[in-house]
């Protein structure tokens, strides 16, 4: 038989040291974890210190400590001078708990209870049954019911993940003229508060289940927009609150199946006004996919929803099938500056 490889064997260091680094790429996100959860960039945000002095500071093992920051140094989390001090870098410092577009909780989140879960990537693979089931016997989100600190751990990555496209929805998208504004399954509220605050006439609803409504309440409270939001506890499976001028279903139809997406969306569409617009902000997957970082970002997402709730990330043509089936089309697509567009639809 015929090697249809033969030509490329040639190629096999620079191929095998490729796969190397895709093989044992878990270690970046354990390591900065583990940063993190040392409170490195937070002690760091001061100036420059010495592993010493961080190993004293954050209780750690001083030698095996440098060895983690020299490690940090090529992922350009922090940088070692000269003088043996290390000090923070830009990209390490959305690391600290005070940044303002931080990371730091959806690292802690990656790196500690959803780091198991991708460890049974193989049995989701084979049954179709998430991971998440699998090791906790729960599903859906009913872990976060369960567990308070979880929920307020995931709740809080929500928000930083949010917040990186929440500004960005707010300036793109014509809100003019709406008067009441239902985020569904808003979490804290981050992306309903971007929007109020652009549009001082409008109201908002928060909606979404009970483990998040503090969080949202004091958000709101600290923006000074708890007058202008309602918090309605819920499930989106169940009737929602309307009639509303605009519903935002923001990385949530991922988390779904298609027959329960369906049920979702049959809901909003029930749920607003005359003339109403559905937006609907998601990643959209390619229909051919190619070697690309942001290709690989949506498709990790993908199998993220396989492991974890359940759901997948949707092609546009999936997107229009599914609003179809729920009685509502597609008017508008709208990219945005990241990887997310928003999918405008209405009644039919």
């Amino acid at each position: 038989m015929v090697d249809p490889f033969a030509d490329t064997y040639a190629d096999t260091p620079t191929l095998a040291s490729r796969l190397q680094g895709i093989i044992v790429a878990n270690w970046m996100s354990q390591a900065t974890y583990v940063a993190v959860q040392l409170r490195i960039p937070d002690l760091l945000a001061e100036g420059p210190r010495t592993s010493a002095e961080l190993a004293t500071a954050s209780g750690s093992h001083a030698p095996s400590l440098y060895r983690l920051l020299r490690a940090l140094s090529t992922l350009e989390i922090c940088q070692e001078r000269e003088d043996g001090a290390f000090e923070l870098t830009p990209m390490g410092a959305l690391l600290r708990s005070d940044a303002p577009n931080s990371l730091r909780s959806w690292t802690i989140f990656v790196g500690g209870p959803q780091w198991p879960v991708w460890g049974h990537l193989l049995h989701s693979v084979k049954t179709g049954e998430t991971a998440w089931k699998h090791l906790s016997g729960t599903k859906d989100f009913q872990h976060l019911t369960l567990d308070a600190d979880l929920a307020a751990l995931f709740n809080q990555a929500m928000v930083e993940l949010t917040r990186l496209v929440a500004q960005d929805v707010a300036r793109i998208y014509s809100f003019a003229g709406m008067k009441r504004i239902m985020d569904v399954g808003g979490g804290s509220g981050e992306l309903l508060a971007a929007i109020l605050q652009a549009n001082p006439e409008a109201r908002g609803v928060l909606f979404d289940m009970g483990h998040a409504r503090a969080a949202g309440q004091r958000h709101l409270e600290a923006l000074g927009l708890a007058e202008r939001c309602e918090l309605v506890t819920g499930s989106f499976f169940e009737a929602l609150p309307g009639p509303e001028d605009a519903i935002l279903l923001k990385s949530i139809l991922h988390d779904w199946g298609d027959d329960q997406s369906r049920a979702i969306l049959e809901n909003c569409r029930r749920a607003l006004a005359g003339g109403g617009k559905l937006l609907i902000i998601e990643r959209l997957m390619p229909e051919r996919l190619d070697p690309s970082p942001a290709h690989r970002a949506v498709v990790r997402s993908d199998l993220n929803m396989l492991v974890g709730p359940g759901g997948r990330e949707r092609t546009m043509a999936e997107f229009r099938a599914l609003l179809a089936s729920a009685a509502l089309r597609v008017s508008r697509v709208i990219p945005t500056s990241s990887s997310f567009v928003i999918i405008e639809a209405v009644a039919e």
